[in-house]
């Protein structure tokens, strides 16, 4: 087996029926298999792809178990030899697929790669970032970028050439090709797994930082395209509860990489918006 596609699903019946039948219109000399990891949906999503592909590998979870855990479930059972975590709002072109397998295969120390996002209209989506660091998450938290854009352009890498290929810090986890042999060979023999802390955001940068600090590489492929409808499944998540686990991820990425002062910095930045968060979260239970 070439790939491994791997798809979360929460939610989004509609979108997901239209990525997979872009992906079985792939083409191209390669094997791919595609596992669909469902997290407990309620919108007949797992009846859907029952009854329309059955050639996926569905796991149909009894709860929503996040973003990391869900791609190790499937990342877990894959055989290909490279695995592709790819968000269910996206959509594949028919050379896709091809174009990222023969990039992967010609470069040969590359651990991961994405590819070139566009949305609907056909216009770059950027995504390439810089690894976080105190001066542009303190921006970020304090919403300073809304008076003074100009304060995260280095984060965001605003200058960056997408029409050509480079090394990069961290790529996008909406499409999220990995070498299965390269970050077995850096990381000791083990399967390419995200870290289950994680609940959602900042998995895949968190992974690009061990493949780094293992001496792996992250490429940016400008050569494959991908559409990109950009959050389907956020978009139902309430205000209060995504504050929540973007705090969360982040201050648990600082723990993990960066010095202890600077994520103490942050938590007391946080500890204000995370009251407000948790108070907007009961008031709407309710």
């Amino acid at each position: 087996m070439d790939i491994s596609v791997v798809i979360v699903s929460w939610n989004v019946k509609e979108k997901l029926r239209e990525n997979l039948r872009a992906l079985y219109r792939s083409q191209g000399e390669f094997s791919f298999e595609v596992f669909v990891v469902d997290n407990n949906s309620h919108d007949g999503s797992v009846e859907m792809v029952r009854q329309e592909f059955s050639q996926v590998r569905l796991i149909a979870n009894k709860d929503n178990f996040g973003f990391a855990r869900a791609c190790n479930q499937g990342v877990r059972e894959s055989l290909g030899d490279f695995i592709l975590l790819l968000n269910p709002d996206m959509k594949v072109f028919p050379d896709t697929l091809f174009s990222m397998f023969t990039f992967m295969k010609a470069k040969e120390a590359a651990t991961v790669a994405g590819c070139h996002l566009v949305d609907d209209k056909g216009q770059t989506i950027p995504q390439v970032r810089r690894f976080p660091r105190l001066a542009d998450q303190l921006a970020i938290i304090l919403k300073l970028p809304h008076l003074f854009p100009r304060i995260v352009k280095k984060y965001l890498c605003s200058n960056f050439d997408y029409s050509r290929a480079q090394l990069v810090d961290s790529i996008r986890g909406s499409f999220f090709m990995i070498s299965k042999k390269n970050y077995s060979q850096i990381n000791s023999g083990k399967l390419p797994l995200l870290d289950e802390r994680y609940f959602v955001w900042l998995e895949e940068v968190d992974f690009c930082r061990s493949v780094q600090a293992f001496g792996g590489e992250v490429w940016y492929n400008p050569r494959a395209k991908c559409e990109d409808y950009v959050g389907a499944s956020f978009d139902q998540i309430k205000r209060g509860q995504t504050q929540l686990y973007f705090r969360s991820s982040m201050l648990k990425y600082f723990w993990k990489w960066r010095p202890a002062y600077e994520y103490f910095i942050l938590w007391s930045c946080w500890l204000p918006i995370y009251i407000i968060a948790k108070l907007l979260c009961l008031k709407k239970s309710r």
